[in-house]
């Protein structure tokens, strides 16, 4: 029955997100190539002092996007600092210094790693006017660095990548506000929660008195899940019956997290002009999530022991309304989007099993991958591939009618390097210094041995990766965690931006190339294996040694 179920439950989510691919990809294709402005944009632009027709070299996309990101993150840090003076605060006191950087760093880089309990941390003015706000515009910045990304390869001999004001407004306005809305319609239906009522007292069967806490929670769930965000209203996140009640919200809240990533590689065929070259990036994708999504499955349905004999596989930590099949499939869309949200507990699965959600993460999050940064990563690794595969058959590396020289490929090896130094060097450094290290060990490690290192390890691989979603067992509210965590996020997010639209600048300035004999096809299944396995290469020999020492070790 559980087979079955899992089964069923697979064939729905691809029927959906196969009916969603061709007109959500092409809308978005619309909507960053269309000459006109909507009236409420127009007045963004007058308000912004934009011009919308002017367009940007790469390093002045570049600047913009930091600048406004540098705005966003003093902003979100300030609000937390001075909540008791904005009204909604629920009597809840400013948040810490080191905790408000943390949670700052954190909504702005599109990770949402939440060292705190929501509920008791932030009052509503934060969640919403903070929090929710950053869900939507760090969702847009991502949409946006791969719209530049694919401009850069249709583009001949040009200076410039688009204007990132323009992709900006057009991604809010045009995308991310009507989904969200949507979703949050579908999930209120749904029976999640949405009200302005703070804690509600109300008296248990025993004869005592219970505070339960509402909130604007389906708006916020909404967001969190279709920009690829993840953090939640509740200490729970999607676990919590009040942001997912129901198996079927499970489901939707699942289709939220796949819509555009999924979509975006018709985006880039249609931007392109060659769609064949959008469904080799997502076969590659749809591959690596069905491998990845069964083996977590399996782990968790065979797990040993009495208890997990007795349950029908390891129930530890899941939601019986969910079961192994519904938490394998939420957890692997979670991690192998940038989303980090959970309706079950990582650090609770099988050891192998927590390791999948790992191992998701260490592959770039690029199966389907965040709200742009899953594609174009994707792009980065098919450059790779493209590289490897002309040096191994002697054929000219091009990709996409543009020559693949020194310069792309420091610059593509250069993106692939920076989450493993930050993951490795984070982790190393967490249990090298002395100080830190006893420090981490007599108050954040509650698991010693191997699974405490895999915590740390899985810690920084969220972070570092934008993830957001954590082995809960690990107390990181503190100020190494809530510091150095800030800063794998921040570098994390925006020195893989830096490389990507260097990139596409390069890209940019080149003519096009007419395909020959010599050029590699890119567009056959033979590409979507090598691709395929350059991404799993590359992490294995990344992350082997790091893995060994925690889940493998745990696990074997």
């Amino acid at each position: 029955m559980a087979a079955w179920y899992a089964v069923a439950q697979a064939l729905a989510l691809a029927l959906v997100l196969a009916g969603l691919h061709r007109p959500l990809g092409e809308y978005m294709a619309r909507v960053y190539t269309s000459g006109k402005d909507l009236r409420v944009e127009r007045g963004f632009y007058r308000v912004l002092g934009v011009d919308p027709r002017a367009e940007q070299t790469w390093s002045q996309y570049l600047r913009a996007l930091l600048a406004f990101s540098l705005v966003g993150l003093l902003l979100l840090y300030a609000m937390q600092r001075l909540q008791t003076v904005l009204p909604y605060h629920l009597g809840l006191p400013p948040v810490g210094e080191h905790l408000a950087f943390n949670t700052a760093a954190s909504f702005v880089a599109n990770t949402n790693w939440q060292s705190y309990s929501p509920e008791l941390t932030v009052g509503y003015a934060v969640q919403a006017a903070g929090l929710a706000v950053q869900n939507v515009v760090s969702a847009a910045v991502g949409i946006g660095v791969v719209i530049a990304l694919l401009r850069g390869f249709a583009r001949r001999r040009a200076g410039t990548i688009g204007n990132f004001w323009v992709d900006l407004t057009r991604g809010t306005l045009r995308i991310l506000l009507p989904g969200a809305a949507i979703g949050a319609v579908v999930l209120i239906a749904g029976g999640v929660v949405q009200n302005w009522s703070g804690f509600t007292d109300v008296a248990t069967l025993a004869g005592g008195v219970q505070s339960v806490p509402g909130g604007p929670v389906a708006s916020q769930e909404s967001i969190k899940l279709l920009g690829t965000n993840g953090g939640g209203f509740f200490n729970a996140n999607s676990a919590h019956p009040f942001e997912n009640p129901t198996p079927w919200t499970n489901l939707v809240e699942v289709v939220l997290m796949l819509a555009i990533p999924f979509s975006l590689p018709r985006t880039m065929g249609r931007m392109l002009g060659d769609t064949r070259q959008g469904h080799a990036i997502l076969a590659a994708m749809a591959t690596i999530f069905a491998v990845s999504l069964a083996a977590l499955t399996l782990f968790e349905w065979h797990a040993t022991g009495d208890a997990p004999a007795a349950a029908g596989g390891a129930m530890e930590g899941k939601e019986l309304r969910f079961g192994v099949a519904g938490s394998a499939l939420f957890a692997t869309t979670s991690t192998l989007t940038s989303t980090g949200a959970v309706n079950s507990m990582h650090d609770s699965y099988t050891a192998l099993g927590g390791m999948m959600p790992m191992l998701n993460m260490m592959f770039g999050e690029v199966a389907p991958g965040g709200v742009g940064s899953g594609l174009y990563g994707m792009l980065v690794l098919a450059i790779i591939a493209v590289f490897l595969g002309g040096l191994m058959v002697g054929r000219t590396p091009e990709y996409l009618g543009k020559k693949i020289g020194p310069r792309e490929i420091k610059l593509a090896s250069l993106y692939i390097l920076v989450t493993p130094v930050l993951v490795l060097t984070g982790t190393a450094l967490s249990f090298a210094i002395p100080g830190v290290r006893a420090d981490v060990e007599a108050t954040s490690i509650w698991n010693p041995g191997v699974h405490g290192f895999s915590e740390v390890l899985y810690a920084f691989t969220s972070a570092a990766n934008n993830n957001g979603s954590a082995f809960a067992g690990l107390t990181a509210n503190t100020p190494w965690f809530n510091t150095a965590l800030g800063v794998a996020m921040l570098l994390g997010r925006f020195l893989p931006i830096l490389f990507v639209l260097a990139l596409a600048g390069s890209l940019a300035a080149q003519d096009r190339v007419p395909a020959t004999v010599g050029t590699l096809p890119t567009h056959r299944p033979q590409f979507v294996g090598l691709l395929t396995g350059v991404t799993v290469v590359v992490t294995a020999l990344t992350y082997f040694p790091a893995l060994a020492l925690g889940p493998l070790a745990e696990g074997l």
